[in-house]
């Protein structure tokens, strides 16, 4: 299959896009904060400290809400939900610690909900849940003080459910990672999205909350078109709805858990791993990337005038080979679409990359170097070398 320019992608006739063209074209007269080319928009610290800075970020766990959903309709598994928190906790958390966060971080939560469908006993879990993993998150040593929320029954204009966090913290200046530092003879350090770390309780797939909108309809069967038409955008062509192969239940080749529990797999957070690489490297690291939207190429839009090569991935775990097959989706959109292997990138000089390395794995997370920061004629590029094509992208 080739991937002809021309051609719409299959991400975006499902109504997604990778690349948030429309988005970057609407925010780029926007202020962009004290540190223009951070991870994280930073901003005048809310106390008026000289030393400090605030960050206010929000995201949420996106359309796996929707997959939670019709896997607790089939199989009657009401505790998937947890997952779905964990997703939207961590979207928000990961991103913070990309700049550095060291600090306690304020969480507040809103869920949107279609009440006919989303009970008074899903609700509990999930405002529960956001009260134990935030709990577990201090306990990994990065304090979250809960602050309550909002739960809004909005059914005309939701058809199942959302789940969003907002976070709010303060952090010295002199502690922020700052991306736009990343340096042309950088090494990029990959941390695993996939497996068992010692602080997870089971085999994470490594899928992540990015991508669920492909990896759902490119799997799951047809027979699901009919049954849930609340899980769908109705305006989408049937034939772009739901068109893989499997019941959510299905165990399917190389994963030791079902196919609806590896695309539930809640987002890995790195948390602790970082925690413990900011004790003695946090002067030693250019910069922190947190591969959710856009996958593999999140990087283009941080540095300047860097070309990253990606030559030394890790293997793609099962659950991204098996979207491709069934879906096929073209490799190059794949690694636009997913993080592929790896969800979070450190770039720094080659002896701190190995010390990080070393402390992922007292996590039983594995790591590597799988690529280097090159210096750039005009814009940033990427290159991706895979058993299944080198690929090359551009900044837009």
């Amino acid at each position: 299959m080739n991937m002809d320019d021309k051609e719409p992608s299959i991400y975006s006739k499902l109504g997604v896009s990778a690349e948030k063209k429309e988005l970057h074209q609407a925010i780029k007269d926007i202020d962009k904060g004290l540190y223009p080319g951070a991870f994280c928009k930073i901003v005048e610290d809310i106390a008026g400290r000289e030393d400090y800075c605030s960050i206010f970020h929000s995201d949420s766990a996106g359309t796996k809400t929707n997959l939670a959903y019709l896997y607790y309709k089939e199989t009657g598994d009401i505790s998937i939900f947890k997952d779905v928190v964990q997703d939207a906790i961590v979207m928000n958390i990961d991103d913070l610690l990309c700049v550095g966060v060291n600090d306690k971080i304020i969480l507040s939560n809103t869920i949107g909900r279609n009440k006919k469908l989303i009970t008074g006993e899903i609700l509990s879990i999930l405002i529960n849940e956001i009260e134990n993993f935030s709990r577990k998150l201090t306990s990994f040593g990065q304090p979250i003080i809960t602050c309550g929320g909002e739960t809004e029954d909005i059914g005309d204009i939701i058809k199942t459910l959302v789940v969003g966090v907002t976070v709010f913290t303060t952090l010295r200046k002199k502690d922020v990672i700052d991306a736009s530092n990343i340096q042309p003879n950088d090494f990029i350090v990959g941390l695993a999205s996939y497996g068992k770390c010692n602080y997870e309780k089971e085999y994470n797939s490594g899928i992540g909350s990015n991508g669920l909108t492909l990896a759902r309809h490119g799997t799951l069967s047809h027979e699901y078109y009919e049954k849930y038409p609340e899980c769908y955008d109705e305006n989408l062509n049937e034939r772009n709805i739901f068109f893989g192969k499997h019941k959510i239940t299905d165990r399917v080749e190389n994963l030791p858990i079902s196919i609806g529990k590896a695309l539930l797999s809640p987002t890995r957070t790195y948390t602790p791993v970082l925690i413990e690489i900011f004790k003695n490297y946090r002067k030693k690291i250019h910069g922190i990337i947190h591969n959710t939207g856009g996958g593999q190429t999140k990087c283009l839009n941080f540095g300047k005038k860097i070309n990253y090569v990606k030559d030394n991935l890790f293997e793609i775990p099962p659950i991204f080979k098996i979207i491709q097959d069934l879906s096929k989706t073209h490799w190059k959109e794949m690694f636009q679409v997913f993080n592929m292997g790896h969800r979070m990138e450190l770039m720094t000089d080659e002896s701190t990359a190995e010390e990080i390395i070393k402390i992922s794995k007292n996590f039983n997370l594995d790591a590597k170097i799988i690529g280097h920061c090159e210096k750039a004629k005009e814009r940033n590029n990427l290159e991706i070398v895979t058993p299944y094509g080198d690929f090359h992208y551009e900044k837009l």
